[in-house]
């Protein structure tokens, strides 16, 4: 029994060394844009004066991603915390629909669906919804691999650019355009990608209109608040036209 349990053991870690082998060509990508977004959020960590573990923490715990690089802005005397969870929320208000997508893929992985939901994030929920899964690996070790490893992209970059950011004096003026500037890309990719394109029209349009409306610096929110909504009551229309075009 024990030699069972053992060679069951030697299995399972085999298992788990495949998958992380295999995932690795198909996270490269990820690695190269979560090192340096990852280095520039360590860098404004550190400029706002906060040690540079603070920012690996943030990293390990948090991992949010344009979430951290909102809540360092945050960290200063006379923000409302309601008002910082209110806007945390509407920046990644986005995750609802990544996870009702995901249901069924994360049903099967047992306990570890809870580390899944926890390090979804729009890269990696790129790469578990388009990437195919190779022959010969395990669906839940290979999906887990591919979380797991971006995770460790984004907080290697955050613990270089805090470090960094100690030790080598830096101008952080204009650095948190390095988050803008990877949603930038990915919306671009989205678009020319074809498929659905009108999740991005009604965001042009509603933040152009609501630009008007409140002004340049207080259209962000109602903007975030006028795209959920149309979101969810266009779900169904928006899931038809999506199988139609792919069809």
């Amino acid at each position: 029994m024990d030699a069972e349990e053992r060679e069951m053991g030697r299995m399972k870690k085999n298992g788990y060394a495949k998958a992380f082998k295999t995932a690795f060509p198909y996270t490269i990508p990820v690695l190269t844009g979560y090192l340096f977004i990852g280095l520039a959020f360590g860098v404004m960590f550190q400029e706002k004066g906060y040690n540079f573990l603070w920012a690996v923490f943030m990293s390990v715990l948090v991992y949010a991603g344009s979430g951290q690089y909102l809540a360092v802005n945050f960290f200063v005397p006379g923000v409302s915390f309601l008002n910082m969870i209110f806007m945390t929320f509407m920046v990644n208000v986005r995750h609802i629909f990544y996870g009702l997508s995901l249901l069924e893929k994360f049903g099967e992985m047992g306990k570890k669906r809870w580390y899944m939901i926890f390090s979804l994030t729009d890269e990696t929920y790129s790469l578990l919804c388009t990437t195919k899964i190779p022959s010969g690996v395990s669906r839940g070790k290979f999906l887990f691999a591919i979380a797991l490893l971006d995770h460790l992209y984004w907080i290697a970059g955050s613990a270089i650019g805090a470090i960094a950011g100690a030790v080598i004096p830096f101008n952080a003026k204009g650095i948190d355009f390095a988050m803008t500037a990877l949603f930038l890309v990915i919306f671009t990719e989205q678009w020319m990608a074809g498929g659905k394109r009108i999740p991005a029209v009604i965001g042009i349009v509603s933040s152009a209109a609501l630009r008007v409306v409140f002004g340049a610096n207080n259209f962000v929110l109602p903007s975030m608040i006028c795209i959920m909504l149309c979101l969810v009551s266009g779900r169904k229309y928006i899931e038809k036209e999506a199988v139609s075009h792919a069809d």
